[in-house]
């Protein structure tokens, strides 16, 4: 990827980006292309899929702002009406969603503790409980990533859309 192209660069602009690596130019949000570019489009997939069925499952209710955090936290796009829903980090290589989970969603998980995977379960276990809640910074490596994600954020304020799915490879919980 060559840096003079897109908005994405390293922080000191000449270094090749580590892994985990966040957009840090702050003269403008990144567009579709830059973090397509930064990501890597097999995680973009799953970028924009995720984009997608919070737009489908909460129609009218998110508009998408982009924040810029510094140059050490770099751009995050959060998705909130009142309180926040989630942020996407684009980070290079990959992209994480942050979820905060309030005392109410916190019920709700442990209720359903069992039928989370080991490692959503594991990073809720160790996460640190704020005034506001648990802080879960969630890794999107793959589809069941992506699907527990949509699952943990139904749990946390049910969709809209009545019948829409959680994702096209969604799982029974049931089974897991």
């Amino acid at each position: 990827m060559s840096r003079t192209d897109t908005k994405a660069t390293a922080a000191d602009g000449g270094t090749p980006p580590l892994i985990g690596s966040r957009i840090t130019d702050k003269s403008a949000p990144p567009d579709d292309r830059a973090v397509r570019q930064w990501i890597g489009p097999g995680v973009f997939g799953h970028w924009t899929a995720l984009r997608h069925w919070i737009d489908k499952s909460y129609p009218g209710v998110f508009e998408p702002d982009w924040l810029y955090g510094g140059k050490n936290r770099g751009w995050s796009l959060r998705y909130k009406k009142t309180k926040a829903f989630c942020t996407l980090v684009p980070e290079y290589r990959r992209f994480s969603v942050v979820v905060v989970l309030g005392r109410a969603e916190r019920e709700k998980f442990e209720e359903r503790r069992y039928a989370w995977r080991p490692p959503l379960v594991k990073l809720y276990d160790e996460a640190k409980a704020y005034i506001d809640g648990k802080w879960l910074t969630v890794a999107i490596a793959s589809t069941d990533d992506l699907d527990e994600v949509m699952e943990l954020l139904a749990m946390k304020r049910p969709p809209l859309s009545p019948g829409h799915p959680i994702s096209a490879t969604s799982r029974k919980t049931s089974g897991r």
